[in-house]
């Protein structure tokens, strides 16, 4: 006897499933996941493949979420490089407006540096012409100036440039050595100073003598033992000395006081004035 087929049951995946496709929004990918039911049937659909479709259509739904992160953390990253840049074409704009109110300050300074220039070029000029007209005073008044004088503005003296038109001596610096030896002369022309000096006497023989300047404009000597003795005057050649034997008592005596080794006395010494030569100073 044979006895009638059992019905064949019908999986327990069915009725799970089909409660998914209903929730499943309507789109490429519920269409996808229908179609592969669909090529199985309602009671052959192996689990491995509806777990195959669900886990993509997760992926992409992972994937969609991470673009939109993505994008929203690149947009305010931009936002906040568009921003930036902004503050930075305004604090541009204001260099900009700064630096055109310099430029207009520049102009203006360069203006009045230039018109300085002018007028500092037109007092060089000057002041170049009286230097060398100083110099060439100075050079003049060397040889009138006492030996010891001479001696102790010789440095100086010879920093005065021989052509004044062709010399790397600074302006400011050739005044300086002008001054200089005006500055001793007139030191040593508000005092009386002794020196030992080699004098040349008129017989060709020379004898060293005590000589006392009485500033730059005259001087005595006397040899230790009045054997000779004379006074000197300054000339454009240098000094003139003229023998006066007969003074040599007064002249020591000039010299004793001076070194205080007499007590102070008026002492009489001949004294030359050239009439001439002081008109033509």
């Amino acid at each position: 006897m044979t006895h009638p087929r059992a019905p064949r049951r019908m999986p327990s995946l069915v009725i799970p499933l089909a409660a998914l496709l209903v929730v499943l929004p309507s789109g490429p990918l519920s269409g996808s996941i229908a179609g592969s039911l669909g090529e199985f049937g309602d009671d052959e659909a192996p689990i491995e493949v509806t777990r195959a479709t669900l886990e993509r259509w997760v992926d992409t739904r992972r994937l969609i979420s991470e673009e939109k992160r993505d994008w929203a953390e690149g947009r305010a990253l931009l936002e906040d490089r568009v921003a930036l840049v902004k503050r930075e074409i305004e604090t541009l704009r204001t260099k900009i407006d700064e630096a055109r109110g310099t430029v207009g300050e520049s102009d203006k300074k360069r203006v009045e540096l230039q018109s300085e220039v002018e007028g500092l070029r037109t007092t060089s000029e000057a002041l170049l012409a009286t230097i060398v007209e100083l110099e060439t005073r100075a050079k003049a008044l060397l040889p009138r100036l006492p030996a010891p004088l001479q001696e102790r503005v010789s440095i100086t003296s010879q920093r005065i440039p021989a052509d004044p038109s062709d010399t790397k001596v600074s302006l400011s610096e050739r005044f300086l050595n002008v001054l200089a030896i005006l500055n001793e002369s007139d030191k040593f022309n508000r005092e009386v100073k002794l020196a030992l000096e080699v004098r040349e006497l008129p017989d060709g023989s020379s004898m060293e003598v005590s000589t006392l300047y009485v500033g730059v404009g005259q001087a005595y000597y006397a040899s230790a033992k009045g054997s000779a003795a004379g006074y000197g005057t300054p000339t454009a050649d240098g000094w003139s000395w003229t023998p006066a034997d007969d003074a040599a008592p007064a002249i020591l005596a000039a010299i004793a006081v001076f070194q205080n080794e007499k007590p102070a006395a008026f002492v009489s010494l001949p004294l030359i004035v050239d009439a001439a030569e002081r008109s033509a100073r």
